[in-house]
């Protein structure tokens, strides 16, 4: 009986590869166009393969026979020859090619790229469901499983732990798409599958901290305890020089001259012969506002004590805010860059690979500057660890568009400046990029197309879409097509971390894994009275403490 059965799936499978659905009518290097029968196409559509029952609609594939080869190509569009005819024009991408099995006539040993070219009027096949388990079946490369390829509901799509990381990439998605709930999945799959990695993740909004809780160290200003004294001289005058204009190149250099020299007062700085403004070594507050008092009084100066009064009232002002006593508390002064960047970095991580950074408790003007002093950390850590065993790090940063921004949205910050630069430098030091956003438009020009994967889930904006499209090669064009028709969680994946592009439905994540993300229902949550004066009173009583 099991010989039987296998005998005839192979008889289907043969009769599957011998189905045509249409003829090439004209070959280019990228873009050529086929001619489909459009009577046939609908006596497919209730197969039982899904694969082939989807024969000839946009987003599908289709293959081509060339000798002892099979050519497999995307269908990026299609159009009606004319209004009497069943003949359907459509134009197709090549993905790749695999070999022709000489007893079944099926695709095997699939691979990127096509070497061989067909000639105009070569037979059209359908792709079955067996042919794509052989295109997408990942192969002996370490690899993460994320879900399912569309439109099957059994085979696997796949992406290349190193080639993903290694490379960088972006996870795109409007809101409401699951964006927060896929970057978790992935996130999660990379962790399991690297226990001892080094992840770390920038969350503007306290998201991620429920869904990491088991498998990662979560760090807010409760417990991050940054010290301000790691910050370069750019992110000091970012925090601490409040001018614009003249004024404001008059204050950076003065800040400069009495930075230094705090930072000189410190032991740590003795032996060290070439001690700059940038050296990550510990200085006193008060330090830095004693000397910013001696320079006031000195008689020499040419711009007045103007300089030295605003630098001494914004220093002093941080210094007695609660809110950054994060960063800039007196307790903060001992020399614990070992141990800050040991948790950080996870080295080691003792079985929890990922930190996530929660700054939603940040205050708004520094936010920026935190991120900067994390990212360039991470960096410098790279490039002064070179000959040390090699400790690659993930730095994934949820919102990116508000950290990259473009020209059009913002100022040259120091944030920008560090991640645009791991964007285009990171993979020789062993640093990786994870970018997630919304906006994908936002973006700093050329950063997107720094990233070898792009996963784009639904677009919703005109703008994004197109911004995508242009930053992938020209192969995928056709799935990217497909954005603004994708259904929530899922994703078309292209480049560097999958074989060939896919359209892959994520895959479902354990409630207590998914990220606080949830949007509020409200026509349920409208229905619900009572106890607002105690709401109010525990409202009021965090929002004056600034704290939770």
């Amino acid at each position: 009986m099991n010989d039987m059965s296998s005998f005839q799936a192979v008889e289907k499978s043969v009769d599957a590869t011998k189905l045509e659905i249409g003829r090439l009518m004209e070959i280019a290097g990228s873009t050529s166009q086929i001619s489909l029968d459009g009577q046939m196409l609908s006596s497919l559509a209730n197969d039982d393969d899904p694969s082939i029952a989807m024969s000839g609609q946009v987003g599908s594939q289709v293959k081509i026979r060339v000798g002892k080869r099979w050519l497999i190509a995307n269908v990026r569009a299609l159009r009606l020859a004319d209004a009497e005819s069943d003949l359907i024009l459509g134009q197709i991408d090549f993905l790749g090619e695999g070999e022709e099995d000489r007893f079944t006539g099926r695709l095997l040993n699939f691979r990127r790229g096509v070497t061989r070219y067909p000639t105009p009027g070569s037979r059209v096949h359908p792709v079955s469901s067996a042919d794509m388990k052989q295109m997408y079946a990942a192969d002996e490369r370490a690899h993460i499983e994320i879900g399912t390829i569309y439109p099957t509901d059994d085979i696997r799509g796949a992406l290349y732990v190193d080639a993903l990381i290694g490379k960088h990439f972006a996870l795109l998605g409007s809101t409401g798409t699951g964006k927060s709930t896929s970057a978790a999945l992935i996130l999660h799959r990379i962790c399991r599958a690297a226990p001892e990695g080094h992840v770390v993740m920038i969350d503007p909004h306290g998201e991620y901290s429920a869904a990491f809780k088991g498998t990662g160290e979560i760090f807010d200003v409760g417990n991050l305890a940054m010290p301000y004294w790691m910050m370069n001289f750019e992110e000091h005058a970012e925090v601490f020089v409040t001018s614009t204009g003249a004024d404001r190149q008059m204050d950076c250099d003065i800040l400069a001259k009495c930075l230094l020299a705090a930072r000189a007062k410190n032991r740590a700085a003795e032996g060290i012969g070439k001690l700059t403004v940038d050296s990550p070594i510990p200085y006193l507050l008060s330090d830095l506002l004693n000397i910013l008092q001696n320079e006031m009084g000195k008689m020499d100066k040419a711009g007045g004590t103007a300089p030295y009064l605003r630098l001494k009232s914004k220093i002093e002002e941080i210094k007695v805010d609660p809110r950054y006593a994060f960063m800039f508390s007196g307790m903060l002064v001992a020399d614990t860059m070992a141990q800050f960047l040991a948790k950080i970095f996870r080295l080691p991580g003792y079985g929890k690979p990922i930190s996530i950074i929660d700054v939603s408790g940040v205050p708004n003007e520094i936010t920026s500057t935190v991120v900067a002093v994390l990212a360039r950390t991470v960096f410098d850590y790279a490039i002064w660890s070179r000959g040390e065993a090699q400790r690659p790090i993930l730095l994934v940063c949820e919102e990116a568009h508000r950290y990259i921004p473009s020209d059009r949205v913002t100022t040259n910050a120091s944030v920008r400046k560090i991640l645009e630069r791991i964007a285009k430098e990171g993979r020789k030091y062993g640093v990786a990029l994870g970018l997630i956003t919304q906006r994908p438009s936002d973006l700093a020009e050329g950063v997107l197309s720094q990233c070898g994967t792009i996963i784009a889930m639904r677009l919703n904006n005109d703008r994004d879409q197109a911004y995508v499209k242009s930053a992938m090669p020209e192969g995928a064009r056709g799935f990217l097509d497909s954005i603004p028709a994708l259904r929530n969680r899922e994703a078309i994946v292209c480049g560097e971390g999958v074989a060939i592009p896919i359209r892959v439905a994520f895959d479902d994540l354990e409630p207590e894994k998914r990220p606080a993300s949830t949007d509020p229902l409200f026509s349920e949550l409208w229905t619900h009275v009572g106890g607002e004066d105690q709401i109010l009173t525990r409202v009021i009583k965090r929002w004056r403490s600034q704290g939770r």
